[in-house]
């Protein structure tokens, strides 16, 4: 869903003070247990360089888009880690800028990032930015050589419609589903994948301004459509491991949304770990996150781990 800075501040007050209050409180579902490879293992604090507007769609693509890619400064040649970022803003706008602090605090810990930007509805419609971030996922694989990429350790990780993209994403790739056709593919995935504020579920919402336009029509009037375009319906046994992060008073992406996506991922037997940012909203949730970001650090350590780990 969108995401506004709006002013004056004084709209914003009750929302900061409820995250100051709250801050550090979150409840974490199927939190890992027993030998986990402690955050202190990781690579910290490493130069990195940015390569900043690289085209990634090719020259007849409807649109040009473009990618920033983080590239650490890492010791010999051994193969690194990628995270795929995919930025919020209700399919409708925001750009890949909100992702930049992430990116860096990412690159500093080994990972290659590659932050790319997607067609906005209402000019392009559903599944326009589901193929963009297809023809994104290829062409990582293209310049992992460049980059020093291990192709078998690349995450997607979304926060709200960015989110929605990236999970929907790994959960068609190489699927019968007619959204891998014609650009996806079985390596078009994510070995693992970080989803915040996730819209897992279009139906569950009415037909508001932004689905609308972005699905061009109501779900009443294109009920398949709006099924077919949710990660939940996606959800099959091969699923890869997701780390979800939801504020527990989101009302924007109401939080049935994570708890309807987190049983579908169980009940097909996936691995799926749920942190609660309790008292947060939505987009409290996304500027204090923190502790989400750091859980999603172990996660990765833990589901992508080095070949000699």
């Amino acid at each position: 869903m969108p995401i506004r800075v709006m002013k004056p501040l004084g709209r914003w007050l009750p929302a900061v003070l409820s995250c100051v209050l709250f801050a550090g409180c979150t409840t974490y579902v199927n939190a890992p247990k027993g030998d986990l490879p402690p955050a202190w293992q990781q690579p910290r604090d490493l130069d990195y360089r940015v390569v900043k507007n690289r085209t990634y769609t090719p020259s007849d693509w409807p649109q040009p888009l473009q990618a920033d890619i983080y590239l650490p400064e890492t010791a010999g040649e051994a193969l690194r880690p990628a995270v795929m970022m995919v930025h919020g803003g209700g399919w409708e706008g925001r750009s890949r800028d909100d992702m930049t602090p992430i990116a860096k605090r990412f690159a500093r810990r080994g990972y290659v990032v590659v932050n790319v930007s997607y067609r906005f509805a209402p000019e392009y419609r559903f599944p326009a930015q589901l193929n963009d971030l297809q023809v994104a996922r290829h062409w990582i694989d293209d310049h992992a050589g460049e980059w020093r990429v291990d192709t078998q350790r690349i995450a997607g990780l979304g926060y709200s419609s960015g989110a929605h993209l990236v999970s929907l994403l790994a959960l068609v790739a190489g699927t019968s589903s007619r959204l891998d056709a014609p650009y996806g593919g079985s390596d078009t995935g994510f070995a693992a994948v970080v989803s915040g504020g996730t819209p897992a579920d279009l139906r569950l919402w009415d037909s508001g301004r932004l689905l609308i336009q972005l699905m061009n029509g109501t779900e009443a009037e294109r009920p398949t459509a709006y099924a077919e375009a949710s990660p939940v319906f996606h959800v099959h046994p091969d699923a890869p491991p997701f780390f979800l992060f939801h504020g527990s008073w989101d009302d924007l992406v109401p939080p049935e949304q994570a708890e309807t996506f987190m049983q579908a991922l169980e009940a097909d037997g996936n691995h799926v770990e749920l942190l609660w940012m309790n008292g947060r909203g939505h987009i409290t949730t996304f500027l204090f996150r923190g502790s989400a970001e750091s859980a999603a650090l172990d996660f990765l350590a833990r589901e992508m781990p080095a070949p000699n780990a």
